[in-house]
């Protein structure tokens, strides 16, 4: 207390100067029409600062929520689309449509060796099965392969023994997606055959034949093209819509009849 009262003594010329300077100014402005508009715009624009600087801060902190809600929003939106293209978009209840969207963040991803993995921060405990396809808002990404309570692993599209059903958009040709592990932007789609006409920059999305993407999920566009040895099929690189090199937030997709399609294929074969 007494560093106080003596820190006030020492510089009471100053506060006494600041006192009258303050008395004077206010004087001023009470006094002349011209000064008082002066002060009182200029108190706006402070005060106009310091409420933006405070919205400012304040959307910062809220970023993390309003990106959530963007989220569940575009998990809703494509449940409703997936679900759109098999005609039972109208089921009063939810659970009984056959594809099902929930939200992922990748917390590992590897894109440069042959066989690359990402993890994800769903598991068991939040209802991720294998097999289920991930997908981001451009384009398909991998399958989930691994499972554990809290955490899963994804084989990604940039991966030697990953291999997808695919096909050019608005037409029924379809072939194999798979990687030749020498670029980690571009994919090949293989196996369709020579009489159909390609563009270079047409557009590759998954095809009608998977069980695990519902159809037309985006994966990319043709970016060369050639005929394979026997002259008989294409051999197509794929310039990847997605940057494997960089992501975040997935979407995981279930196909709930995919179990009953699987084992009706299965005893089909056996026959």
């Amino acid at each position: 207390m007494q560093r106080i009262i003596n820190f006030i003594l020492n510089n009471r010329n100053t506060f006494l100067y600041a006192l009258l300077s303050f008395i004077a100014l206010l004087l001023t402005v009470r006094s002349h029409s011209y000064h008082q508009s002066k002060f009182f715009n200029s108190s706006r624009w402070v005060s106009g600062k310091i409420y933006g600087t405070a919205a400012n801060i304040s959307g910062y902190f809220s970023l993390k929520e309003e990106n959530q809600k963007l989220a569940d929003e575009n998990q809703r939106l494509r449940k409703l689309l997936f679900n759109a293209q098999t005609g039972e978009e109208q089921v009063l209840d939810s659970s009984l449509l056959p594809f099902q969207v929930a939200q992922a963040k990748v917390i590992k991803n590897s894109f440069s060796a042959p066989r690359n993995y990402l993890t994800i921060n769903k598991g068991d405990n939040d209802g991720v099965t294998q097999d289920m396809g991930v997908i981001t808002s451009k384009g398909i990404l991998g399958i989930v392969e691994n499972i554990s309570g809290q955490f899963a692993t994804v084989q990604s599209i940039l991966n030697t023994k990953s291999s997808i059903n695919a096909k050019i958009k608005n037409t029924d040709y379809f072939g194999s997606l798979e990687w030749d592990a020498s670029d980690h932007t571009v994919v090949q789609l293989v196996d369709i055959p020579r009489l159909v006409p390609l563009v270079v920059g047409d557009t590759i999305v998954t095809g009608a034949m998977s069980s695990i993407f519902p159809e037309n999920i985006p994966i990319g566009t043709i970016k060369r093209y050639d005929l394979n040895a026997s002259k008989s099929y294409y051999n197509i690189d794929v310039a990847l819509f997605n940057d494997m090199a960089n992501v975040r937030w997935v979407y995981l997709v279930q196909n709930h009849n995919k179990a009953e399609i699987d084992q009706l294929e299965a005893q089909t074969e056996d026959e």
